[in-house]
């Protein structure tokens, strides 16, 4: 193989098994599938797309999204063309999301919807190139720099250009991750494309995962956890990546799923204990005396009574919480409630803590506060759906 890189393996991945699927997607509530070579073909149009835009070794695409194929893609594409991928959590208070936004002032931007299209041209109205994936609201913006994604991968693309190569670098940085100090700085972590392969090795060895892996990207791209332990090992191992048609609906897309490896934060679990907890029989009833009683012979694992056990209650518990055919639950980032924790135990589900091992850094970047929340005041409806 080439360099080690994530689009390497991409690569390498469409010429060993082209056809067998990569990407699963839901949308309007039916299943999509894209396969190894496709999905290397919209990288490479991607990344022949970006280029076009000026996009070139080193520079940065700031992706703003919730977890689609579409922002892996783009990543993959910006990875191809040596650049990086910054991810910046949608789920980030409003104020502060824009104080980074505003402080950033990103050239390429992968923005999922209206409303994060809205929040790039507050930030910086002269942006470069704006990709969108959802076009809802967007029909009448007219400003130079938006395209659709469903246009990069259907339009045109000259054939009379060269072959374009992977220029990314082993040690060449792949993720770049933005926060907000308690002081109100920026920070960054930075992890190369060495460092994500190295741990991606690492989690498959010790998981034993292989290509009949179902994952599930339950989260954003936002923590670097899941570049680590879920975008690497994908890459490595060959397994199907899926992803659900919105958060909202991600607890039912799991439990239609049943993904066998999920790589989550405690945000991804202690919901699931909550909601567990909200619906917990009443006190005293005999359906609150059978799952105390299966739970508390669970972990004793007595023979006959723990089969009894299970088919009662643990195996209608793990079916709920879309986590039955489950057997590599991982936590990255900050750890369970020690209640949360003893739960998954006792239903057998053995949540496993990989560590996020890079530290932050202060930015040189000084964090320019955006001078007004309201979209609408700071530009005026007409002004955003104008070209510049």
């Amino acid at each position: 193989m080439a360099a080690e890189t994530l689009p390497n393996w991409l690569a390498w991945q469409a010429r060993e098994r082209p056809a067998r699927v990569a990407i699963r997607h839901k949308q309007l509530g039916i299943w999509q599938q894209i396969n190894w070579q496709t999905a290397h073909d919209a990288v490479l149009r991607a990344a022949r797309r970006l280029q076009q835009q000026g996009f070139s070794k080193g520079d940065t695409l700031f992706l703003l999204s919730e977890p689609r194929p579409e922002a892996l893609l783009l990543s993959l594409a910006a990875h191809w063309l040596g650049g990086v991928s910054a991810l910046l959590d949608p789920a980030y208070a409003q104020p502060q999301l824009l104080d980074l936004l505003h402080t950033l002032r990103p050239k390429f931007v992968f923005a999922e919807a209206q409303a994060q299209v809205d929040q790039v041209l507050a930030a910086k109205p002269d942006v470069q190139l704006v990709i969108y994936a959802d076009a809802r609201g967007l029909a009448d913006y007219r400003h130079p720099a938006i395209q659709a994604y469903s246009q990069i991968m259907t339009g045109a693309i000259d054939e009379a250009l060269p072959a374009l190569d992977s220029v990314a670098g082993t040690n060449d940085i792949a993720f770049r991750f933005y926060r907000l100090s308690d002081g109100y700085q920026l920070e960054y972590r930075e992890l190369s494309h060495a460092e994500l392969l190295n741990n991606g090795r690492q989690l498959v060895a010790q998981e034993a995962l292989s290509d009949q892996e179902q994952a599930l990207a339950a989260r954003a791209f936002a923590a670097s956890g899941h570049a680590r332990y879920l975008l690497s090992p994908w890459l490595l191992a060959g397994f199907t990546l899926n992803f659900p048609e919105n958060l909202a609906t991600r607890d039912t897309d799991r439990r239609e799923l049943g993904p066998t490896l999920v790589a989550g934060t405690a945000a991804t679990y202690q919901p699931l204990y909550a909601l567990t907890q909200s619906r917990w029989p009443l006190a005293n009833s005999w359906q609150f005396l059978l799952v105390t009683w299966a739970l508390r012979v669970a972990q004793k694992r007595l023979p006959v009574l723990s089969t009894v056990a299970k088919w009662l209650v643990i195996l209608p518990l793990q079916d709920v919480l879309g986590l039955r055919r489950t057997r590599v639950p991982l936590l990255v980032g900050e750890p369970l409630s020690a209640e949360a924790e003893q739960f998954f135990l006792s239903i057998g589900i053995h949540v496993r803590a990989w560590p996020e091992e890079s530290v932050w850094r202060t930015s040189q970047l000084q964090v320019i506060p955006q001078q007004s929340p309201d979209l609408g005041h700071y530009f005026g409806l007409k002004a955003l759906r104008s070209a510049i």
